[in-house]
């Protein structure tokens, strides 16, 4: 702790001309305070140090266990939701911040969520609509690819049974359109490769199982739509650890994480 507050310190002190002093006993969120000058000039202009402060206090309230993250990382995750206007772990489920034990050390990853993926679609004027479904074993469903794709689900009724496949679907302002199908062994196997926290007790995952799935056929979708240059950047900030602070979070290092046994989800 001693290293990142010295490091904390340093940054603030560079950013605003005068030493920042943080003590042993701060609070992230007292943190947040004294590193102001720097948060502000990374912040979107819409808001305010002071908003990111109740958005800090909010997100561990959500998640106590937030509060034992190294406080840079929690910042800067911080951080990557309020560049891209999404608040983090509420109900809305726009993004995510999650404890994550990497090397020994407690940190905060940055993940968007189903409806935050959405949102940052739609700010793509040519997006007339996307949307992501579930579909059941009791479901009529079936789909075709190759010149002339087609995709038909009727929802049962019924009993809808166990959760049989994902889809997701966009339709642009031209009339064209895609979709992308993903078996629900497929989503999980996909998850447990490629994200670090798929298994934590705070991941997203055990308690919005199907909106993280729909994120993920939807991740898979975007791929073949005509995306801008701001999206891609948003999706490189999903499932990363950093920091640093910076005008552009996009263009801060990801933080390493360790393989193996040293390296555990809590």
């Amino acid at each position: 702790m001693a290293d990142v507050k010295q490091e904390l310190e340093k940054r603030a002190a560079g950013s605003g001309g005068q030493s920042v002093k943080l003590t042993k006993n701060m609070t992230i969120v007292d943190m947040v305070k004294a590193l102001e000058p720097e948060i502000k000039r990374a912040l979107p202009s819409i808001l305010t140090p002071e908003r990111f402060s109740r958005m800090a206090l909010s997100a561990i309230n959500n998640t106590p266990k937030l509060g034992e993250c190294t406080p840079m990382s929690f910042i800067a995750a911080l951080m990557n939701a309020a560049q891209l206007g999404l608040e983090p772990n509420t109900p809305l489920g726009q993004a995510y911040l999650i404890p994550y034990k990497n090397k020994g050390v407690l940190e905060c990853q940055f993940q968007l969520g189903y409806r935050g993926l959405i949102d940052l679609a739609y700010r793509n004027d040519r997006m007339q609509s996307i949307e992501a479904q579930v579909v059941y074993d009791n479901d009529e469903f079936s789909y075709e690819l190759g010149l002339h794709p087609s995709l038909i689900h009727r929802p049962t009724f019924d009993e809808p049974g166990e959760i049989r496949a994902f889809y997701a679907i966009f339709r642009l302002d031209n009339g064209g359109f895609r979709f992308e199908v993903m078996s629900k062994n497929y989503v999980d196997s996909y998850a447990m490769r490629y994200s670090k926290a798929f298994t934590s007790d705070f991941s997203p995952w055990k308690n919005n199982y199907e909106g993280m799935a729909k994120k993920t056929v939807i991740k898979q979708l975007l791929k073949y739509a005509p995306i801008k240059s701001d999206f891609q950047k948003a999706i490189t900030l999903d499932e990363t650890v950093k920091t640093q602070l910076s005008v552009d979070m996009s263009e801060v290092q990801n933080e390493e994480f360790m393989e193996g046994d040293n390296s555990t989800i809590v």
